[in-house]
């Protein structure tokens, strides 16, 4: 791969975040080396090719090419088969098929759940519709098999997370942090539009409340004993899709229980579980958390949604 091409300041002013993203895709563009984060982007360059070779190593040596339709299913159960053995996961439980579109928020601890929720959606949910915002960092390592990616019914979308913004350590004023700003909102927009369009139409959002990987559900016991805020990721989300009122989809809460001796990466040939919550219906949404018309914040939302996380894991996993 030639090294990657930076945006100018001229770029960032008038591209907008669609064009900022498809230069991402197809001409080997980094936004985080243009906003000084080099170290954040070579940081997944490793993983971005381990997935990237693993990714056109099925599509390769699967047949027939000749059969579009076949040939990926072919690939996805391929892929299936080989990473149960190298990133095993096991996933009772987990609904197949719903009416509705289905938001699944999942605690975060490591990278290694990705694979394995990856690998549980393309095994059970087949050709329904994925949506999986991916901090930049991520993104960018998949972004030149986006297209590929979405062929399995993947369909990621960037994402700056708080934790990746504070890692940037962009002077507040300059032109890089005033563009940084534009498409960190406009990044989340996009996101928030083709999941509200994918969710109408049956399919499937995964997202992590905490917007970042940390060890507990809760980021600390001050936030479960609600002395401290809680990231409001999954009200707001909720506030934006059901401000349609023809939206139905339900909310999944899913507790990732990690293996023992686990660390922050990948943890090839360890085995994870991910587990379903109680889920949460549009209706009880609607009916429990929308005091008025249109509400600005979903008091308490946010807060049971983790705690049926939490009640699914050892305590050791609740903050």
């Amino acid at each position: 791969m030639s090294k990657k091409k930076t945006f100018t300041n001229t770029e960032l002013k008038s591209l907008s975040a669609e064009e900022i993203i498809d230069k991402i895709q197809h001409e080997n563009y980094s936004l985080l080396t243009t906003l000084g984060a080099e170290k954040l982007r070579k940081e997944m360059v490793p993983v971005g090719k381990i997935c990237n070779a693993a990714i056109n190593y099925f599509f390769k040596t699967t047949g027939p090419k000749n059969d579009h339709v076949k040939h990926i299913k072919a690939a996805r159960k391929k892929l299936v088969k080989k990473l149960s053995v190298i990133t095993p996961g096991t996933y009772k439980g987990m609904p197949k098929d719903s009416e509705n579109g289905l938001v699944i928020g999942f605690n975060h601890p490591s990278l290694g759940e990705i694979a394995r929720i990856l690998t549980m959606k393309i095994d059970i949910m087949g050709d329904k519709p994925m949506y999986f915002p991916v901090n930049l960092p991520w993104y960018e390592s998949l972004a030149p098999n986006y297209d590929r990616i979405k062929q399995l019914g993947i369909i990621i979308t960037p994402t700056i997370t708080p934790s990746t913004w504070e890692k940037m350590s962009l002077k507040e004023g300059s032109v890089l942090y005033k563009q940084g700003s534009r498409l960190k909102k406009d990044f989340r927009d996009i996101y928030t539009k083709i999941s509200h369009d994918g969710l109408k139409n049956g399919g499937v959002v995964f997202v992590a409340p905490s917007a970042t990987r940390q060890a507990t559900v809760f980021k600390n016991e001050d936030v479960y004993n609600k002395k401290e805020p809680i990231i409001p990721t999954m009200s707001m989300l909720a506030l934006k899709l059901y401000s349609d009122p023809k939206m139905n989809c339900d909310f999944l809460p899913m507790a990732v229980l990690p293996p023992e001796g686990y660390k922050r990466g990948l943890n090839f040939r360890k085995k994870y579980k991910l587990i379903p919550g109680e889920a949460m219906t549009a209706a009880y949404i609607r009916k429990t958390y929308f005091k008025t018309k249109n509400p600005k914040r979903l008091d308490g939302f946010d807060y049971d949604f983790h705690q049926r996380i939490a009640e699914k894991l050892p305590k050791k996993f609740w903050f």
